[in-house]
Order: structure tokens, then C-alpha cells, then sequence
């Protein structure tokens, strides 16, 4: 059993979506003998593989993977719940000797693992122009009804005419994806880690082109029919959790399926909102000075990360020098 007084090191990869996070992680844990632990807040949920971008099969056999396609989406999982979740899988995986190497692009979710949840976010003024924006176009009674899908306690205190009030709950479920009104149910976790954190990046136009492919990967390998079972077994597009319709690239997708859209216009929607998430993502861990940034760029990129991570471990820790050239 884990010595509870031990500290448990870590290695913690983070970076924006569609960098190549993943593919450096199977490299990493294949070479040092470790499990992935996921920390990405849409890729826990089941039936959403494709749509979430979740380690694929191929991927799924070689490295051992925890909380990728672990609950309902039924069930919407607080960083709390997930930090809880993911301190058990870590401890299972350290006990069978191996590596546990945390992976994914929620801030949240890696800061409440790590560090127990912290204070709110400071405003982000580009998201708040969005919402704005939004509000504009939409009105307040619509986006207070948005508001009550994701966080009906806090709406329910939103007067109709309380835009401030109102744009800084929006601003906290997108910079979080978690409820402004739950920031306070959580208390902190102990700190039972050492981690180490590695940050994973691309230069800007590499990293759009990246996503336009992934997106138009994601469309050609049956995200439409992945999400139409979602839609069969919900029974309608009207009864999908929150936690689906909430989801990246989701909400165009039902437009497409409603006619609303065509395919191409939904796949150029979702490119810019993801393009715009991915900057968030930045946003968020470059405010964390712990972070160590490596920028690589080219399609070996993720094994250039992994000999980067691995010679960093090695140089403070106990890991064995591996050899990646087997993985080239």
C-alpha cells in the first residue's frame, strides 16, 4: 500500500487541444512503463470518443488508460468528483509499480488534482466581448435560459436585467467548464503529489492547421453517427444531457442535423470555436509559472516531447534513461 506521508511524483502534460498531448504521453509511458491518467473534462464521458478527440483504440492498446470514457453523460462530474476519482486511479497505479503520467488540456480538473481548487478565475476580456456580443444578439432573457442549463442556482439569482452578474457566470462556465455557483461546494485536496508539469506547444499557424485537420479527421472517422446514437439513446435532440450539447463542436453539429447548417459551415464553426478554446487553454496554463514549455513543431513532434520529458524526469528523479527509437 501507498505510505500516506509519501509523495507521489507526477508528471503532468498539459497544452492546447489538438497539439499532439497524447501521442506524446503513449510515447512516454511505453518507454518508462506508465499509465495515462486523463485530465480532460469532455473525454470522461462514454459515447463520446470521437466527438472529444479520446485516445484512439490503437492508442488504447498499447498504454493502459484511466477516465477516458468512464461515465454516463448523465451524470455531470464537478472538478471535485474528478479529482477525487483520478487520486484513486494514481494511487492504483503507483501501487502496480508503474508511472502514472496525467494528461489533458482542463485546467480545472489538473489544478483541482494537484492543488485543491483555487480561487475563481480573473475575468478574461476577449471571452467577455464574446458574451457580450452575445447578449446583443440574443438578449438577456435567452442567455439567462443558457445559463440555467448549466448552472440553474446561480440563474435563478440573475434579475433580468443584471448583465453584469449574468456575463461573469457565462465567463466561468467557459473558462472552467464548471458552475459558478458549485466554486464554493468543493473544499481543497491535501497535497500528496510531486509534480511535474510540461507544457506542449506548437507555433500558432501549425496549431490552426492542426485543428482544421482534426476537426474534418473527427467528421470522416462517424462523429455525426456517434453523435446520432447519443440522440437515439436520449431519445431526441431536445433530451441530450447538458453535458453533450455543451461540449465542443456539439452545438453546431445539432444544427447540422436540423437543418439549420450545412456540413461545411458546421465544420468551419467549429475550427474558429475551437481555435478560440485552444487560446483559452494557453490563456489559462501560461498563468502557471510551474508550467515548462517546450515548443516542437512537424509531425515527430510528440516523440521530440517525450525524450525532452523523460531526460527532465531522469535528470530529478529515479526514471531508468529509455530508448524511444523502437517507437520512431
Amino acid at each position: 500500500m501507498t505510505d500516506p506521508n509519501m509523495l507521489i511524483e507526477l508528471p503532468v502534460i498539459v497544452g492546447p487541444t489538438a497539439v499532439g498531448k497524447t501521442e506524446a504521453a503513449v510515447l512516454m509511458a511505453e518507454a518508462v512503463g506508465g499509465e495515462i491518467v486523463s485530465a480532460d473534462s469532455r473525454q470522461i464521458y462514454k459515447g463520446m470518443a470521437i466527438g472529444t478527440g479520446a485516445p484512439s483504440t490503437e492508442e488504447l492498446s498499447r498504454v493502459q488508460h484511466h477516465l477516458a470514457g468512464a461515465i454516463g453523460p448523465a451524470v455531470r462530474l464537478s472538478a471535485g468528483e474528478f479529482a477525487r476519482k483520478a487520486n484513486d486511479a494514481i494511487i492504483g497505479v503507483h501501487n502496480r509499480g508503474k508511472m502514472p503520467i496525467v494528461v489533458g488540456g482542463s485546467g480545472l480538473y489538473v489544478r483541482a488534482l494537484v492543488d485543491g481548487l483555487a480561487p475563481i478565475p480573473p475575468a478574461d476580456p476577449d471571452l467577455r466581448r464574446e458574451i457580450e456580443d452575445q447578449i446583443n444578439d440574443r438578449g438577456m432573457e435567452a442567455m439567462t435560459a443558457e445559463l440555467a442549463g448549466v448552472d440553474p442556482e446561480y440563474a435563478a439569482k440573475v434579475g433580468p436585467l443584471d448583465r453584469k452578474r449574468l456575463v461573469r457566470a457565462l465567463e466561468v462556465w467557459h473558462l472552467t467548464g464548471r458552475s459558478f455557483s458549485s466554486w464554493h461546494d468543493e473544499g481543497t485536496n491535501s497535497h500528496r503529489y510531486e509534480p511535474r508539469f510540461f507544457g506542449l506547444t506548437r507555433p500558432r499557424p501549425e496549431l490552426n492547421q492542426l485543428i482544421d485537420q482534426r476537426v474534418r479527421r473527427m467528421i470522416a472517422s462517424g462523429w455525426i453517427d456517434e453523435l446520432q446514437a447519443l440522440i437515439e439513446h436520449y431519445g431526441g435532440i431536445e433530451q441530450l444531457p447538458p453535458t453533450v450539447t455543451e461540449a465542443l463542436g456539439y452545438r453546431e453539429l445539432v444544427a447540422h442535423l436540423n437543418g439549420e447548417i450545412g456540413l461545411e459551415g458546421a465544420i468551419q464553426r467549429i475550427v474558429i470555436a475551437t481555435r478560440r478554446f485552444a487560446k483559452r487553454q494557453m490563456t489559462w496554463f501560461r498563468a502557471d509559472p510551474r508550467i515548462e514549455w517546450r515548443e516542437e513543431s512537424g509531425p515527430d513532434a510528440p516523440q521530440r516531447w517525450a525524450e525532452w520529458i523523460i531526460s527532465e524526469l531522469k535528470a530529478s528523479s529515479s526514471v531508468n534513461e529509455p530508448s524511444l527509437e523502437a517507437h520512431a
